[in-house]
């Protein structure tokens, strides 16, 4: 259930509900995934598989991750020992939404685009949640931890190093800018936030690109 939880937390931020549920796509064992696509680069991964004249897609989290989210549910209460799995999650489930979300109104999606709004995805929530879980209280340490404390697998190609590397840095300044604009003390304004985040979700990978030169 935790993972149509977060699907339902994304479609709720973004006004974007769409037909298939992650929940009825995963796979959680390494081996099937290992069996349909070849070794998972990842605890987390979308896959999509073109069998038999059809084009099917999955969205792989490992077990061991969801298994320490069952024993520590980020949706009650999100802190430091389950951030990471949250995280791993919430970004598959992102992928999934946003790639389903895309593809029923014939957009293409390119690979950046995917992780930048993941990236964003994960803020948003985690700020969302920890906020609602604290009382109102803003999350003051949660930019620069999500965002200055990361690492990528060493086994990564360059290619794919620089995309995770500048949908990072994207997303990274984006999510300040609209921390600075909407949610500082003096001036909140939530419900302005909530416009932004979902007018950015609903714009394609140039004009994200573009949106994000100009802020």
């Amino acid at each position: 259930m935790l993972l149509r939880q977060m699907q339902s937390l994304l479609a709720g931020l973004y006004d974007a509900p769409v037909e298939h549920d992650a929940e009825d796509f995963l796979v959680s064992d390494p081996k099937r995934v290992r069996d349909m696509v070849g070794e998972p680069g990842s605890d987390e991964q979308v896959f999509v598989v073109e069998q038999d004249g059809e084009v099917r897609i999955g969205l792989f989290i490992d077990q061991r991750v969801l298994d320490r989210l069952g024993r520590q549910d980020p949706l009650d209460a999100l802190n430091e020992d389950n951030l990471s799995d949250f995280c791993t999650a919430l970004e598959g489930v992102s992928h999934f939404h946003y790639l389903i979300w895309s593809c029923a109104r014939g957009r293409s999606v390119s690979l950046l685009e995917l992780e930048l709004q993941a990236e964003v995805d994960k803020y948003a929530i985690a700020l969302a949640l920890l906020t609602r879980q604290r009382a109102g209280a803003f999350p003051g340490g949660l930019h620069a931890r999500m965002f200055d404390s990361v690492s990528f697998l060493p086994e990564l190609d360059d290619v794919s190093r620089q995309r995770y590397q500048e949908a990072n840095r994207h997303a990274a300044r984006y999510c300040r800018l609209l921390d600075q604009r909407y949610l500082h003390p003096r001036r909140r304004q939530p419900e302005k936030w909530l416009a932004e985040l979902r007018r950015f979700f609903r714009c394609g990978h140039q004009e994200k690109i573009r949106q994000l030169a100009l802020a």
